[in-house]
């Protein structure tokens, strides 16, 4: 390992792994304790500069840890204590991070905002959770909205402007800093789409949150080349999850604040990743038209979380990059790294999880070789203790039956803050419910076909709708560059109905063209025909919510007219 590696030694890594105090509040403090070089920058941010050139900026464990106390003491000076939730609604990067580490050195409960969020929405969130206080970007409309209320106001409301100004040398931190965390306190809460009602906010507690993700010490990738870009929305577990690991390893990571390709790509050919993790959203973009050859010609993979991703998507990706042979053996010195042959093509590494499963529970791999199969979320990691296919009554149902998805795992959320109903109508039989509909081959293989709320309810049957995308990504790529199927109401039942973004060159097709082109292919794969088709021609007609998910739910209402009888 070279002298200006930041990369943790893997003795210490593997300290690391039977660690048992560590979890997700105090993950800096044991990588400070643990890796020697803690004063070597490996935690990038990003700007443009006046010649739009990008630049780049690196941060050492040391530097985290002086930003982290001092935006600790910011809260401290203003009366945040232990247990308290806090709101921070800040842009994507490493800004909600920090207010993150230094909530949770307080003690406190950070609730991470995605700042896209939908502001009378956010507003909904912030009260149901209780917030004692807010730090935004932007406090305008909340102002506004509590001097409308002033009963709701909490006790602080801040710019973020404010915190990071602050004047550490003027205030004092705890006496016990920063704070011992017991196994079950929550440290972090987590909301969901909020595309109608009130967001759900799901716990983080401190150990649950770092139970399954040790073996990442020693299996995930950690050379002194290795580089990561992250393009997750930070304020979501699963851009905190990569931000742990990282802090862990020491693993230069570049924190991205933005997801869309057209701000990517030139960081992507500044960094040199030879790592991309991100939800589907920038996959897709990436894997759509001339494809980012000279970003990604160091990716060895790609890591997909939240959502899984289409074979359509992942085919393409996977011709970019090169594989070291030893890959998925981090421990190979770097003589015998050195000496493994490179492969051409990268591998994608598809994981189901959620902020409710604590981190991608089922793992796919996709190589240039593999074969396909369609909707194969692999098998449970070794962190799950039990997964099954469940019956609306909870007994597990055989192989090849289609049910309800439940895992049993440490690392699952104790359940969602001021809800323990809601908590409870995600449990069944012992198990957690993932809100998914899967089914498991003879192989102990498992197969994601839909959101349980998406299923679309047809006369003749369910169909699912990810099935279906699958074959219009994967089958009609001529035309079809991304897609969202819903089930609208018909005569009898609901039907599908396929909202779809066309390629670059397929703009002119018309939409009876695309169902025509998309029911061959599906008829051939055995699946229901749609019976319409509707082309989104601008970024409305294709909403996304604040993570960048297609938004079924406002689809469907939009839609629900379409096949009504004149």
């Amino acid at each position: 390992m070279n002298d200006h590696s930041s990369v943790a030694p893997l003795a210490a890594r593997e300290r690391l792994m039977a660690e048992p105090a560590l979890g997700a509040g105090n993950f800096l403090d044991h990588a400070l304790a643990a890796n020697p070089h803690r004063t070597v920058p490996f935690v990038f941010t990003h700007r443009t500069d006046h010649r739009g050139e990008v630049v780049l900026r690196g941060h050492s464990l040391l530097d985290l840890a002086a930003l982290r106390d001092r935006y600790a003491a910011w809260y401290h000076a203003n009366g945040v204590r232990p247990g308290e939730p806090v709101a921070v609604v800040v842009g994507e990067g490493l800004e909600p991070l920090l207010h993150f580490l230094a909530l949770t050195a307080l003690g406190a409960v950070p609730a991470l905002v995605n700042d896209a969020l939908r502001h009378d929405v956010l507003v909904r969130y912030l009260d149901h959770v209780g917030v004692v206080g807010v730090v935004a970007d932007d406090t305008t409309r909340l102002a506004a909205a509590y001097r409308e209320d002033p009963q709701r106001r909490p006790r602080f409301l801040a710019l973020a402007a404010e915190v990071r100004a602050f004047d550490a040398d003027r205030a004092g931190l705890p006496s016990a800093y920063p704070h011992r965390h017991g196994p079950d306190d929550v440290v972090a809460l987590i909301h969901s789409s909020g595309t109608t009602g009130t967001p759900k906010s799901t716990m983080l507690s401190h150990r649950g949150f770092w139970d399954g993700k040790q073996p990442r010490m020693v299996r995930f990738p950690a050379e002194p080349y290795d580089r990561l870009m992250s393009l997750m929305p930070h304020t979501h577990a699963g851009g905190l999850s990569y931000f742990l690991t990282a802090v862990l390893l020491g693993l230069p990571t570049v924190v991205m604040s933005d997801w869309r390709r057209a701000a990517v790509e030139p960081v992507m050919e500044a960094f040199r990743p030879t790592m991309v993790a991100s939800f589907p959203r920038t996959f897709v973009e990436l894997a759509t038209g001339e494809l980012p050859v000279r970003g990604a010609a160091k990716v060895h993979s790609w890591f997909n979380t939240g959502d899984s991703a289409h074979h359509g998507h992942i085919r393409r990706l996977v011709t970019l990059g090169e594989r070291p042979a030893g890959l998925i053996r981090p421990w190979l010195l770097p003589q015998e790294r050195a000496e493994q042959p490179a492969l051409p093509g990268s591998q994608f590494i598809d994981g189901l999880g959620s902020s409710e499963m604590g981190m991608a529970l089922f793992g796919q791999i996709t190589t240039p070789e593999s074969a396909r199969d369609d909707r194969c979320v692999g098998k449970p990691l070794e962190v799950v203790e039990k997964a099954a296919v469940l019956g609306l009554d909870g007994t597990e149902l055989p192989d090849g039956e289609v049910g309800l998805l439940g895992v049993v795992s440490p690392s699952l959320t104790p359940g969602y803050w001021n809800d323990p109903r809601l908590t409870a109508s995600f449990e069944l039989n012992g198990y957690w419910l993932t809100g998914d509909v899967a089914r498991r081959d003879a192989d102990g293989r498992f197969y994601h076909l839909d959101r349980t709320v998406d299923v679309i309810d047809t006369a003749d049957g369910p169909v699912h709708s990810l099935p279906v995308e699958e074959v219009l990504l994967a089958d009609c790529a001529g035309l079809v560059r991304d897609c969202s199927v819903i089930g609208v109401p018909a005569e009898h039942g609901q039907l599908p109905v396929a909202v779809v973004q066309l390629q670059a060159d397929a703009e002119a097709s018309s939409p009876d063209e695309v169902q025509a082109a998309a029911n061959r292919a599906l008829a051939a794969a055995g699946l229901a025909p749609l019976a319409a088709v509707r082309i989104a021609r601008t970024p409305g007609d294709f909403p996304l919510g604040p993570t960048g998910k297609v938004l079924k739910r406002e689809l469907r209402t939009r839609h629900a007219a379409l096949l009504a009888r004149p």
